[in-house]
């Protein structure tokens, strides 16, 4: 399983039928728990490509495997199928699920995020099923569900069925290697008052400034840090209040969440520790100060009826740049002809579940700009996703060579 110098020569991928293979992809609308046919066209192409099996499990991730001749390890490349909504498509200049080529770029809801590196994967590892027997072991592609609003829950069906050695995240990466990212918890942070006549406010308590007092005092409590991965950030995304709208109530209830960006080694008991002392300190001095303070728990229905549901806690992950996955992945993607450098995401992926749960060695690599996903006009250069199918391909051959 460790680096060797790749005995296979790199074929680029059928580039005509990779660029097509993006534009079907991008014009099969896939919000997050609707992928049905777009899993069903993956199936359908790994299938065509040569794969020598393809399946869409419970969840309805799309699998595929090419199989070497002989025993070795199980790489899996991943990426999801899921898009965010286009909400504001009177802000486009191109049409949403097209997949309209415009000067060297694929334009679509889904092209940057992550379609096209999708497509990058089937199409790029497809050419060694004609070499299968110069394999030793097997690679995977997934086409994951649901990431936008589960990260990693989706994978991990993917992973408890095929136990792969490595795993390759292709969330955007401009083509350089990641070998980390902070994770992300969704807190939930409620403060109950006492309903009241807004006339007469004295006989009520409410909630709203007892959330203002608690906020401000989350607000002063110093942001950990960390070389790497950097700050442990915790940003307010929405507040209500209970009744809504209250006409001449004073409110009993208020809920905020906030999202707060993990690092390393955080648990859900101690990312919640600070924030329930502050709770602690308010009730101190106000008897009366009631709040609860947790982490999010939501279900989400998959296009197959299945529901996955859990907690919004998405560990944070980091791979040693010595580690034999991050170096032969250096050394393969340099023989495909690309120069990346090692660094780390600064949004949360799959990785999440692979790395940051089960253990297994993980790094993000694959094509378009960090910070292209769910934009308006989302776009990527056709260029980049020819690079990435090629650098799939060698990656994989680095590891599953005889």
């Amino acid at each position: 399983m460790g680096q060797t110098e790749g005995k296979i020569a790199l074929m680029t991928p059928d580039e005509a039928g990779l660029v097509a293979l993006c534009q079907r992809m991008i014009q099969l609308q896939s919000y997050t728990g609707a992928e049905a046919d777009l899993a069903q066209e993956l199936k359908k192409t790994m299938l065509g490509l040569g794969y020598d099996r393809a399946w869409i499990d419970d969840f309805g991730n799309v699998i595929g495997e090419i199989k070497g001749a002989s025993a070795g390890p199980a790489i899996l490349f991943d990426g999801h199928m899921d898009t965010v909504d286009v909400s504001d498509a009177e802000d486009w200049t191109v049409p949403p699920f097209e997949g309209i080529i415009k000067d060297g770029r694929i334009y679509g809801r889904g092209a940057s995020d992550m379609k096209c590196a999708l497509a990058a994967m089937i199409c790029g590892v497809a050419s060694l099923a004609a070499c299968r027997d110069q394999l030793a072991g097997s690679v995977f592609v997934s086409g994951t569900v649901c990431e936008e609003t589960f990260e990693g829950l989706g994978l991990s069906k993917v992973v408890t069925a095929i136990k792969p050695d490595f795993v390759v995240i292709g969330e955007a990466s401009a083509l350089n290697l990641k070998r980390g990212q902070r994770g992300r918890a969704e807190i939930v942070v409620t403060t109950s008052g006492k309903a009241a006549h807004s006339s007469n406010p004295a006989v009520g308590k409410n909630a709203v400034y007892m959330m203002l007092e608690l906020v401000s005092a989350i607000r002063a409590l110093p942001v950990l840090q960390e070389a790497f991965l950097g700050e442990g950030i915790l940003e307010l995304t929405d507040i209500v209040s209970a009744p809504y709208p209250g006409a001449s109530v004073v409110p009993h209830k208020c809920r905020v969440t906030f999202d707060r960006r993990l690092l390393v080694g955080e648990t859900e008991e101690s990312v919640l520790a600070p924030l329930k002392q502050c709770v602690q300190e308010l009730k101190r001095r106000d008897p009366q100060f009631e709040a609860e303070i947790e982490i999010a728990e939501a279900s989400q229905v998959c296009h197959t009826g299945a529901v996955m549901a859990g907690k919004r806690f998405f560990p944070a992950w980091v791979l040693a740049e010595s580690h034999p996955l991050v170096a032969g992945a250096l050394v393969a993607t340099r023989r495909a002809g690309l120069a990346p450098e090692v660094t780390k995401y600064s949004f949360c992926t799959n990785g999440s579940y692979s790395a940051g749960i089960a253990g297994i060695p993980t790094i993000g690599f694959g094509p378009g700009a960090e910070d292209g996903a769910h934009v308006v006009n989302e776009s990527i250069e056709v260029n980049q996703v020819k690079q990435a199918a090629l650098g799939y391909q060698a990656i994989a051959a680095q590891f599953l060579t005889k």
